[in-house]
């Protein structure tokens, strides 16, 4: 097919049909990046019960581990078996087997070296759920999960009160997910803006930089496109930024506004939502999802707005900048990152 033939069939159909093959293609790969995480990490738990049933102990079990680990490397030469990484395999295996099933699923598939972050530096396992969800999500190097460590993310999370209607407006089980997708606070200080901008311009960084975007939006979203048109009774309506995210199977519109919440913004992305379910949702699909991106908003002042509007709306804040206590501590890893030593 050329480009003639993509212009005539519809470019706005040939965008989803890219994006969400794109979209299927990141997911495999993840996928199989996942189960490779997963085999591995398998081998370090049944080695470290192995240990932990002969209740080995540092000091006089050095000796038998140490041995073990020189007969075990002359047969799998690149597994990483030195005896520093038996007795981690036996702390690993220590502190989970006891843990729910769904925490051990989420330790299953991280990398082991961000099993040893979380291991040296988390002992809540709730919060050990909740950094091994946001890693794997976010697709988060082990730089950026002792990042979110040392911000303590956790507890920022905690105290977020999310503005939307998600819970009159779909189903419990879709309102649950798209509560768990959408967040409260989005940081875009990965663009760099030092100095106000106007709403097309924090636009096109975001479109210039999408990748960095999509991975702080979350797993399951792939970009269709920005300024996306719609057409009705002869006037025409841009979307600011429209996404799909997989995992909903629901179209995603976006709206960025530099200063505070008003209301009248969501009488805008009410109307985009309609147009989206009339003409350009699939027929498996689920009810487009609206989110407006503000500087500032106030809770009660989104909740009032809300009231009586029947499509799924979330607003949320952006940070265009770290604030300095995060922006200091980025520095300071960047400066110690070369002399840390991976276990």
């Amino acid at each position: 097919m050329n480009k003639k033939e993509i212009t005539a069939i519809n470019k706005n159909e040939y965008d989803v049909l890219f994006n969400q093959a794109v979209a299927e293609i990141h997911a495999t790969r993840s996928l199989v990046a996942r189960q490779l995480n997963s085999a591995t990490t398998s081998i370090y738990w049944n080695l470290g019960k192995l240990l932990f049933e002969k209740q080995l102990a540092e000091g006089y079990g050095s000796g038998i581990v140490g041995q073990l680990s020189v007969d075990l490397k002359s047969k799998f030469p690149d597994m990483g078996l030195s005896p520093r990484n038996l007795w981690d395999m036996k702390r690993f295996y220590e502190r989970y087997h006891l843990a729910g099933e769904k925490l051990r699923r989420c330790v299953a598939v991280l990398p082991w070296r961000h099993n040893l972050l979380l291991l040296s530096k988390i002992q809540s396992f709730e919060e050990v759920e909740f950094y091994a969800n946001e890693a794997v999500t976010k697709g988060w190097s082990r730089d950026l999960l002792l990042n979110a460590i040392k911000m303590d993310h956790y507890a920022h999370v905690q105290k977020q009160i999310k503005s939307h209607n998600f819970n009159d407006t779909l189903s419990p089980v879709d309102a649950d997910y798209a509560n768990e997708v959408f967040k409260d606070t989005y940081n875009l200080g990965f663009l760099g803006i030092t100095e106000n901008v106007k709403e097309l311009e924090l636009e096109k960084r975001l479109v210039e930089k999408i990748k960095s975007f999509v991975l702080e939006l979350g797993k399951g979203f792939s970009f269709i496109g920005n300024q996306y048109r719609l057409e009705y009774n002869q006037k025409e309506y841009f979307v600011d930024m429209l996404f799909f995210h997989r995992g909903m199977q629901s179209l995603v519109a976006i709206e960025l506004k530099i200063g505070s919440f008003k209301a009248e913004y969501v009488g805008k992305m009410n109307l985009y939502l309609s147009l989206l379910d009339k003409f350009e949702k699939g027929t498996n699909e689920n009810p487009s999802v609206g989110i407006i991106l503000c500087a500032d908003k106030d809770h009660l002042d989104v909740e009032i707005a809300l009231q009586d509007i029947n499509k799924p709306i979330g607003v949320a804040e952006y940070q265009l900048l770290l604030p300095k206590e995060e922006l200091q501590t980025l520095v300071l890893n960047e400066l110690n990152a070369n002399n840390e030593q991976p276990k």
